[in-house]
């Protein structure tokens, strides 16, 4: 197991995806293709964000005051906070590029939507599902800093410091149950506006990219940016399970992973 490093990190957690199923009259819109067929909750760290951050603040400028994308209706979108789903396709290449170049690692969670599963696990509540998410994604990885700044992407109701620390405190609980070791790491966790944040519009970025491949079969830009995501766990894909993480050394390919359901 990986000693405790006496270095700080820090880590970025953001999601993709709705986590709804049911309308309010308990219509099923998973089954009518009304939302997303997943839902998933990732993190990107780094030790140096402020370099990234300069980074990511200097091309904006660079875009602001370039002229080709004067007229492009969603720059004043992109001048504000970068956001995949939003910025133009020259704008995301821009991002992508200067993304694949940065000191960063990626790890996501993916799962599958499936009313039966989620009214019997979740209770059919986006809380707690956010948490359980942020439970597994983090069991296994807080005990390998020291000092460790967390900052979420806010989300409602459901992303609160409070409800977060839970999550983490489950997480750190399993570990402990799991390898018999305490964590001995100082976690601090903060709630933030992506657009505060140039950190959380990365993983936003990434998660775009997993997001494609699961809900289009578009594989692009996951292969772009394969080798700065550590681990996609596809907890939920139980005809391929436990051959559902994807590393860069096991990528993410449509032929390894279970047909997606809707």
């Amino acid at each position: 197991m990986q000693k405790t490093q006496d270095v700080k990190m820090y880590f970025y957690v953001d999601e993709s995806g709705d986590p709804a199923i049911m309308a309010r009259k308990g219509k099923n819109l998973l089954s009518t293709g009304m939302v997303s067929k997943t839902f998933m909750v990732g993190y990107v760290e780094t030790a140096d964000p402020h370099s990234i951050t300069r980074s990511l603040n200097a091309l904006r400028t660079e875009i602001g005051e370039d002229a080709y994308f004067a007229d492009v209706p969603s720059i004043s979108s992109t001048l504000r906070a970068f956001h995949a789903n939003k910025d133009c396709s020259e704008v995301r290449e821009r991002v992508f590029r200067l993304l694949r170049q940065s000191d960063i690692k990626a790890y996501v969670i993916v799962a599958r939507k499936s009313e039966a599963l989620f009214r019997k696990k979740f209770d059919l509540k986006t809380a707690k599902l956010y948490e359980y998410l942020v439970s597994k994604l983090f069991e296994n990885r807080l005990h390998k800093y020291r000092y460790i700044d967390l900052y979420f992407a806010a989300m409602g109701n459901t992303v609160r410091e409070h409800t977060m620390r839970h999550a983490i405190d489950n997480a750190v609980e399993t570990f402990k149950e799991k390898w018999g070791r305490e964590n001995e790491s100082d976690i601090r966790i903060f709630v933030q506006q992506a657009s505060q944040i140039p950190m959380l519009q990365v993983i936003d970025y990434i998660l775009w990219t997993v997001n494609r491949a699961y809900e289009r079969g578009d594989f692009r830009y996951y292969r772009y940016m394969k080798d700065k995501i550590s681990l996609v766990q596809d907890i939920f894909d139980l005809e391929k399970y436990p051959r559902t993480y994807y590393t860069p050394d096991n990528p993410l390919e449509a032929i390894k992973m279970s047909p997606i359901g809707g």
